[in-house]
């Protein structure tokens, strides 16, 4: 009988170490969490942090790439949300967190030629290492993260997709991202704080 209950603890404390590595595994920032700062090599061969955005009220910090085709139907709208929110304080920060040796369209020479083909208007950063996009728990491409700069630091408001139609940009019906960042400039609630990211997975 005693090795019986002997077993049955070491049982459930392996399955409780079993269900927190899972949980670990899955980690991430969730909504309301402070995201730390980074500095990653933009496609002009300087680093880009956010602490480099003084004036900045937030961030858009959109994990995307060049071969994926949900990435590529997204880059014009990334841009039109660059164009738009940057003059309200949120810059759009592109982040690449593929692994070039797994996608090589996605290394860091083919990221300048696509950034210079579609005349991004926002820095386009990569990933190199791949240490940052896990800290994120980002795991597709285009995956959006939305910071709110605060005394306490950079603090995340909104993950997800950029709106409901990635397929059309003029079905869209929801603008998830733009609509956070309109909330956050007027001090309301946001209404959807979290979507599902559609996209192609990240190459590790």
């Amino acid at each position: 009988m005693k090795s019986i209950r002997n077993f049955a603890v070491v049982l459930i404390v392996l399955v409780l170490s079993a269900f927190s590595v899972n949980k670990s595994n899955t980690g991430g920032y969730q909504v309301g969490d402070t995201a730390t700062d980074f500095s990653l090599k933009n496609i002009d061969g300087k680093s880009v942090s956010l602490k480099d955005y003084k004036d900045a009220k937030g961030f858009i910090v959109v994990f995307t790439c060049n071969h994926c085709p949900f990435a590529v139907a997204y880059e014009d709208r990334i841009i039109a949300l660059d164009k738009k929110c940057k003059k309200l304080g949120y810059p759009v920060i592109a982040i690449n967190p593929n692994n070039p040796s797994v996608q090589p369209k996605d290394s860091f020479d083919e990221m300048k030629v696509r950034a210079k083909e579609k005349n991004f208007t926002f820095p386009y950063l990569f990933d190199e290492g791949q240490k940052i996009y896990p800290q994120y728990g980002a795991t597709k491409t285009p995956h959006v993260f939305l910071l709110q700069k605060t005394a306490e630091g950079n603090v995340v408001k909104y993950i997800g997709a950029i709106d409901d139609n990635y397929n059309d940009a003029s079905a869209v019906k929801t603008k998830y991202v733009e609509n956070a960042v309109n909330a956050l400039l007027e001090s309301k609630e946001i209404e959807i704080k979290t979507t599902k990211a559609i996209g192609c997975s990240i190459k590790a």
